[in-house]
């Protein structure tokens, strides 16, 4: 027998002998948050106790609350079950029913604030959203095999990664006082259970490689291992390739309805094109949106999936709104428009708040949206305009405008080729582009801003001296994380490029990276000395382009949109 024959059945031993190990890892990450009473399982027998202790505590061992993950998972794996998919869906049976139970402590509790009332809706509508995350999760496992998990390592810690950041949004809204301390201790094994979660799956490659399987790790794409043609979608830059692409998409998108506010089309409202949605449609759903000022609160849920609409220019098709805190909107409740449906695109889009910078926060855009595109559209608004929640997206030569912390949320998104203006906020404001929500180390989420400008518009150009202090970024939680990368940044960004939150919060555990930057604002030599702030090389900065940090070369140029998925300049 030669040794390649003797490789490959060594292999299949190991991957047989590993399965059981493998599976209590997976069921532990779609099992994100579910915690099981003693009383409901069987004794376990004391002859298998010491081994699977073991495996226990090897899979534990990467995580941030071990005793959590140990009691949870010695408890799972004591149940005998012979048909592994038969496990996993138990395990998520578990999960949705803890997950109820975790999120239905915000409906016992009785209150006439509005604001409470407010709070107790956004958790109920929560718990939807990560009931979805967590089927998903299940569905891709079930559907791959063992040999190409680690190749669905970011998909799994996108959806776990969303399923956390709605835990921490429940608890959030709620006042701060008693009901507030209430939801945050029902919440509590549960976001444990979820970051576990998220370091296990992440630790899915390196425990096939400890098992002799090294060649099934996933390796990040530099330009040497791509092709070409997949770098050869025309740069936005140009008015011209702004034309030419924009002909492109107009030709290959055919509207299965019109929206027109001088009667023309199907429907003269946004809403009344989404109201007439069907059900069930195969395929894409497209919806143009011809030239216009439409007044009016879109929430495309997530019931509605792969939606796309196009307008006539982002300066030309425009949804407006108003709403803001100031006057007793949640921020999330204050968005003009709002994408939660997987598949989401927008094409020559304009999406605007004009309730202005005394209104505090008023969000022109919120996306949701897992694996959305946005092409050429303008967000504009003041503090909050952007806020990218939750999963991938994808933002290529868009203009977004404001002060505070106007690109917000715990997405993993990548912006490309856009445009970010500064404007004038009020007396003794600082302007903040980003401010990313990574509330766990072990969540794959982070902003990258790359092969973009950003300037001040015009409204602070005429702030005498500087007189505005503005940042690139702040952290809104603990392990906030943007990158900076083949930009160029103007005079008016702050030499010590990042604002503290409060006090030292998150200064040592954040993620704030710069690369090859261009431009007076791009000197890192009086950047602040936090820990969390960084100088990164090429092979660092690869880990956060289009292909390898949203895996953007599987979704984005299947719908025709440009993208350079790797770095500009060699």
């Amino acid at each position: 027998m030669d040794s390649d024959l003797k490789e490959k059945q060594r292999r299949k031993m190991v991957i047989a002998g590993s399965s059981a190990i493998l599976l209590l890892l997976l069921v532990v990450g779609t099992v994100a948050t579910t915690t099981y009473q003693a009383e409901d399982k069987p004794n376990p027998n004391p002859s298998t106790m010491h081994s699977t202790s073991k495996a226990v505590k090897m899979l534990c061992a990467s995580t941030d609350y071990k005793q959590t993950c140990e009691t949870s998972l010695t408890k799972l794996v004591n149940t005998s079950t012979p048909d592994p998919k038969e496990l996993l869906k138990a395990s998520v049976t578990a999960v949705i029913n803890e997950i109820s139970e975790s999120f239905s402590h915000s409906r016992l509790i009785k209150s006439n604030d509005s604001r409470v009332q407010d709070a107790i809706n956004d958790c109920w509508e929560m718990y939807q959203d990560s009931k979805e995350d967590l089927v998903k999760t299940l569905d891709k496992i079930i559907d791959t095999g063992l040999e190409h998990l680690p190749d669905q390592t970011l998909n799994l810690k996108s959806w776990l990664s969303a399923v956390f950041f709605y835990q921490e949004t429940c608890v959030d809204g709620f006042p701060e006082g008693e009901l507030k301390n209430k939801m945050r201790s029902a919440m509590k094994t549960t976001k444990e259970l979820t970051s576990n979660a998220l370091a296990m799956v992440g630790q899915v490659s390196d425990i096939l490689t400890m098992l002799g399987i090294p060649s099934f790790s996933r390796r990040l794409l530099s330009v040497e291992d791509r092709p070409v043609m997949k770098r050869g979608y025309p740069s936005w830059v140009s008015k011209r390739d702004r034309r030419l692409l924009k002909e492109y998409l107009k030709v290959k998108l055919k509207p299965n309805v019109t929206v027109a506010k001088d009667g023309s089309g199907n429907f003269s409202t946004i809403n009344d094109a989404i109201r007439n949605i069907p059900l069930k449609h195969d395929g894409r759903y497209v919806i143009y949106i011809k030239e216009g000022i439409y007044n009016e609160a879109v929430n495309l849920t997530s019931a509605y999936a792969n939606i796309t609409v196009y307008g006539d220019g982002p300066k030309k098709t425009i949804v407006t709104g108003n709403k803001n805190v100031k006057d007793g909107t949640k921020t999330s409740h204050t968005a003009t428009f709002v994408a939660s449906g997987d598949g989401f695109m927008a094409i020559d889009m304009g999406f605007h708040n004009t309730a202005g910078p005394e209104k505090e926060q008023a969000v022109a855009l919120r996306v949701q949206s897992d694996r959305s595109i946005f092409l050429n559209c303008r967000m504009e608004g003041y503090q909050d305009t952007l806020y990218a929640q939750s999963h991938f997206q994808f933002y290529r030569g868009c203009v977004i405008t404001g002060t505070i912390d106007f690109v917000f949320g715990d997405a993993s998104a990548v912006f490309q080729n856009c445009l970010f203006l500064l404007r004038r906020p009020l007396a003794k404001q600082m302007n903040i582009v980003t401010a990313h929500g990574r509330g766990y180390s072990h969540e794959s989420t982070g902003f990258v801003i790359q092969h973009c400008k950003i300037k001040a518009d015009k409204s602070l150009h005429t702030v005498e001296n500087h007189e505005v202090e503005n940042y690139l970024a702040r952290p809104w939680k603990a392990y906030s994380r943007t990158i900076f990368m083949e930009n160029q940044l103007s005079s008016f960004i702050h030499p010590a490029g990042y604002l503290p939150w409060d006090k030292d919060f998150a200064l040592n555990t954040l993620y704030y990276a710069e690369y090859n930057n261009k431009g007076e604002g791009s000197n890192v030599t009086d950047r602040v000395k936090w820990p969390g702030v960084h100088v990164i090389d090429r092979k660092t900065a690869e880990k956060y382009t289009v292909a390898n940090f949203i895996e953007g070369e599987r979704w984005i140029p299947g719908r025709g949109a440009p993208a350079h998925m790797d770095l500009y300049y060699r």
